[in-house]
């Protein structure tokens, strides 16, 4: 399992750099495990076929696992890809390590790479109560590296008071893009727990475009979801509205955790019924739970 310090992604350097480290992470893993017809679903590489010319295997994936690659020369688009980052105030939250959001913004990065040894083409969409950046939709190095420096500034932006507005922002994406795409969401999707039709009609424009849906819903589990926190007076901040409430965790834990199972369990049944691929997302397990969805969706798509 890959996991960083979520506090101290700008200390370990590029965007760039971190995103390859942890795709040739995922992969030298994959080439390990039992499961080689999943590993060889990933583009860039095939098993060696016993006989064929050894111009092209590549010897440093060799060395990490004792088994043979063919490196994959595809010089067609396969795949058009659109990342879509919420970046509103409550991606901000757990605010010591801006935890949400740093780690939404690295696994976007981690997949603009995997999607460039790929040969597909992507493109980057952060939003909050309205679409900040839009990029076009390319595979070429210049623009994956045009993606990574807007990422960047996301992670080192200062924190303002800005809402979530994933319906508005889905109706304007299935608007723009006219080619069939895989739309892949980042969101906490704290946005009007009570207003789940207009959500999913949103998610449905999508559909009725043809365009497949992939969403990671955010969490930090052990105290979004668990409501974990010791027991003694604390200051709640709404960080969409900066509404604050003192209480104690034990005067509202059980109300709480029952509205928020109920709008899980809402939102995992509707992206059943419009056949949305949701995984549910804790912070706190790694990226490898984003690049393994990942690429099931996408061998899913072939």
């Amino acid at each position: 399992m890959q996991k960083l310090d979520l506090a101290k992604i700008r200390e370990y350097g590029n965007l760039d750099f971190l995103s390859k480290q942890l795709v040739e992470g995922f992969i030298t893993g994959l080439h390990k495990s039992p499961f080689h017809g999943f590993s060889v679903e990933f583009a860039e590489h095939r098993l060696y076929n016993s006989g064929e010319s050894t111009r092209h295997i590549d010897w440093k994936v060799f060395g990490k696992t004792d088994k043979l690659f063919v490196k994959r020369f595809e010089e067609e688009t396969n795949l058009r890809c659109h990342l879509l980052v919420d970046v509103s105030s409550s991606m901000y939250y757990p605010i010591k390590n801006n935890g949400k959001l740093n780690f939404s913004v690295l696994a976007a990065g981690t997949l603009a790479n995997m999607l460039q040894r790929q040969r597909d083409a992507v493109s980057l969409v952060t939003f909050s109560d309205k679409i900040e950046t839009h990029t076009e939709c390319k595979s070429t190095t210049t623009h994956i590296m045009k993606i990574y420096h807007e990422l960047e500034k996301v992670l080192n932006r200062k924190h303002e008071l800005q809402k979530t507005s994933v319906i508005e922002t889905l109706h304007e994406i299935a608007d723009k893009i006219h080619t069939r795409s895989l739309v892949v969401i980042f969101s906490d999707m704290f946005e009007n727990m009570d207003d789940m039709e207009r959500i999913f009609s949103a998610m449905q424009h999508l559909k009725h475009n043809k365009h497949e849906v992939l969403l990671f819903h955010v969490t930090d589990k052990k105290t979004e979801l668990d409501f974990d926190f010791d027991e003694r007076p604390y200051e709640f901040i709404d960080l969409e509205s900066g509404e604050k409430v003192k209480i104690q965790p034990s005067q509202v834990k059980e109300k709480y955790i029952s509205v928020l199972e109920d709008f899980h369990h809402e939102l995992k049944i509707k992206c059943g019924q419009y056949k949305i691929d949701y995984i549910e997302v804790d912070i706190e397990q790694g990226f490898d739970q984003i690049l393994s969805s990942f690429l099931a969706k996408r061998a899913k798509m072939r």
